[in-house]
């Protein structure tokens, strides 16, 4: 009974509906908390520092869920793009083109435009990357509850774009975070991912292997001085996605069914939760679309994340560069573009990271208020435009039942 139970609820934690569901009751819980009378609590708990001494590791909890559980999360999304660039729709070399096109025209123009709008403004030096990150759990989420009825090439196109513009994102933050390296630590997280690359080969299936080589791989990176979400990335872009013939399945689909419900029900909810707590009053509010930090994220996400990713993919299929997925018009294409500026996970992390130090965290937090109500207004707009795509798709489809044959 305990094991049906079981089953069943990590079956119901691995759809993107549920996922996105609790990404964003976490996120409204830490928005109330914050603006409470409990507020100071909020803080407090965020702040509350736990550490690992004979590792040196000294973190709050706030850090711990941006450093630690987000590299579980992006090893999931690792799994999923690896998946799909081997044996899925992104196999074929020029559908493959479209979705690292895209999120390459959806990092530079929010860049361009953040950079631009938000020029001088202190911390707009590092400021400009807020905006260049896609939120994968959250746009799929969107996606999954209001375009159902569009056809499934467009979640394999929202999921490549999104995870290639985060790991664009995250060298970013490799690159402008960057304090120190060190570059013996980051030889050993070198060693590590060629480790678990090894073990793939040999087919090796203990994880008693690959759960210290993921760890190790971590605290090097973290010690390196690099982010070290970068290492749940790597890791699962180097796992074997082909099954052996006495295989049921492959190593990526079991991890994937094994732990995306972690991912999906633990990580990101306690990372929204950590990283939402925004205080939003009549002050924040009456700088939001006045300020030219809060204008430069607004304008660099709404307007450049659309214009980036749907003119860039336009113009590459015009030219034959890449091919358009499989199903979708230009008009679905935009829907998901819309769904591209919802950059909540890595952009709070980036606004952390850019402004944490400026001030008296202000701009902090009015970066993230920014970041907060573009995401909303950007899954409002894509929900809108999808939930209008998937009626054409269906009366299409029901059109050509209809056909005699």
């Amino acid at each position: 009974m305990i094991t049906r139970v079981r089953s069943e609820l990590t079956r119901y934690l691995r759809t993107e509906t549920v996922g996105g569901t609790l990404l964003l009751a976490a996120a409204a819980i830490a928005l109330l908390w914050i603006n409470s009378p409990w507020g100071d609590s909020y803080v407090t708990m965020t702040e509350t520092v736990l550490s690992i001494g004979p590792l040196h590791l000294e973190l709050t909890l706030a850090d711990w869920t941006k450093d630690g559980l987000l590299a579980v999360f992006f090893f999931v999304a690792g799994l999923e793009l690896k998946r799909e660039l081997v044996v899925g729709e992104l196999a074929d070399p020029k559908r493959a083109a479209l979705p690292i096109i895209a999120a390459l025209g959806g990092v530079v123009t929010p860049a361009l435009i953040a950079f631009t709008v938000g020029h001088g403004v202190p911390g707009m030096d590092r400021g400009w990357a807020i905006p260049v990150a896609t939120d994968i759990a959250f746009a799929l989420a969107v996606l999954a509850m209001t375009g159902s009825r569009i056809p499934a090439s467009a979640r394999v196109f929202l999921l490549s774009l999104a995870v290639v513009d985060d790991l664009v994102a995250i060298i970013l933050i490799a690159v402008l975070f960057t304090a120190t390296l060190s570059m013996l630590w980051l030889l050993a997280a070198v060693a590590c991912c060629a480790a678990w690359a090894l073990a793939q080969h040999r087919r090796i299936r203990t994880p008693l292997v690959y759960v210290p080589l993921a760890l190790l791989s971590w605290y090097a990176l973290h010690e390196a001085g690099i982010h070290p979400t970068l290492a749940g990335v790597a890791l699962g872009l180097l796992t074997r996605v082909r099954p052996d013939p006495d295989e049921e399945q492959a190593p990526a689909t079991r991890l994937e069914h094994l732990i995306q419900p972690v991912s999906a029900g633990l990580c990101v909810p306690l990372f929204a939760l950590f990283a939402s707590g925004v205080p939003l009053n009549a002050e924040v509010f009456g700088e939001l679309f006045t300020d030219r930090l809060s204008l430069a994220i607004i304008l660099g996400l709404l307007l450049g994340k659309t214009i980036g990713i749907f003119g860039i993919s336009w113009v590459a299929i015009r030219l034959g560069v890449a091919k358009r997925p499989a199903g979708l018009g230009y008009r679905d294409m935009f829907a998901l573009s819309v769904l591209g500026a919802i950059g909540f996970t890595v952009s709070l992390l980036v606004a952390e990271l850019a402004l944490g130090d400026i001030g008296d965290g202000s701009a902090e937090e009015l970066a993230k208020a920014a970041v907060l109500v573009t995401s909303m207004a950007a899954s409002l707009a894509g929900s809108a435009l999808l939930l209008r795509r998937g009626r054409v798709h269906q009366a299409r489809r029901d059109a050509d039942a209809l056909e005699p044959e």
